[in-house]
């Protein structure tokens, strides 16, 4: 069910939305199809997404399309997943960059056949003067691996004495993640009802709005995307402040 429906206040639509999404097996499941068909299924809730948040005038749009977990699960699976990350890649790109749309990634992505690192950073290369909207696939990426490169790489810096210990803060160990140029997430969405973050950009989440919806994820459609921002519109943030 979506939200009573209500105008949203002038100014109110975030600038970024970060989406866990979650639920294709059960969707699957639910209707006697083979997992391959939720995966899909999934993808064409992406597309959905996607013209929603340009839509909305939402600036950045970050998917968990595939966690460093997800390499756990079974070689076919996996196959399955990387082949449709494979076909869009190399055949949607073109679609969404008519669209002003600009593609990041972040994650390890040498855990990936050659074939669709060069994929990825086709579709980065040809996209990336694009400005209405920055679609970021994350890609077996974990948010405990990204602090964990972040502060490597830190370390390393200090090392080379391109960094003082004295200059370190939050703002400069910001600067290490993979997510260094990109804001913050004002919103983290996870559907088909679980309500964990499952290593989601931790680091970058500290005060952005969980939302967690019932919806499984190949159900998701404009009318969901437009429901979130409604939640997100009646919330006030303070940041660790008391209301005025």
């Amino acid at each position: 069910m979506y939200p009573v429906a209500g105008e949203r206040r002038a100014g109110s639509v975030p600038v970024h939305v970060a989406i866990i999404m979650d639920g294709n097996g059960r969707w699957a499941a639910s209707r006697g199809l083979p997992l391959l068909a939720g995966h899909r299924a999934g993808a064409e809730a992406v597309q959905r997404c996607i013209r929603a948040a340009v839509a909305s005038g939402v600036k950045w749009l970050t998917l968990y399309a595939f966690s460093s977990e997800n390499w756990r699960r079974t070689p076919q699976e996996v196959a399955d997943l990387t082949s449709l990350l494979r076909y869009y890649l190399r055949y949607k790109v073109a679609e969404l960059a008519a669209k002003g749309v600009r593609i990041r990634i972040i994650g390890d992505l040498s855990r990936f056949a050659p074939d669709v690192r060069a994929e990825a950073r086709r579709a980065e290369l040809e996209t990336a003067s694009n400005t209405v909207l920055t679609v970021v696939l994350a890609l077996s990426y974990g948010g405990r691996a990204d602090i964990m490169q972040a502060a490597l790489r830190m370390v390393k810096a200090v090392q080379d004495g391109t960094l003082a210990p004295g200059q370190i803060d939050e703002d400069v160990f910001g600067g290490f993640l993979m997510t260094a140029d990109m804001p913050d997430p004002d919103i983290v969405v996870r559907t088909s009802g679980e309500s964990r973050l499952s290593n989601f950009l931790l680091w970058q989440s500290a005060y952005a709005e969980l939302i967690f919806i019932e919806t499984l994820w190949p159900d998701f459609d404009a009318g969901h995307f437009d429901a979130v921002l409604q939640i997100y519109s009646r919330r006030e943030r303070r940041f660790g402040a008391r209301p005025v």
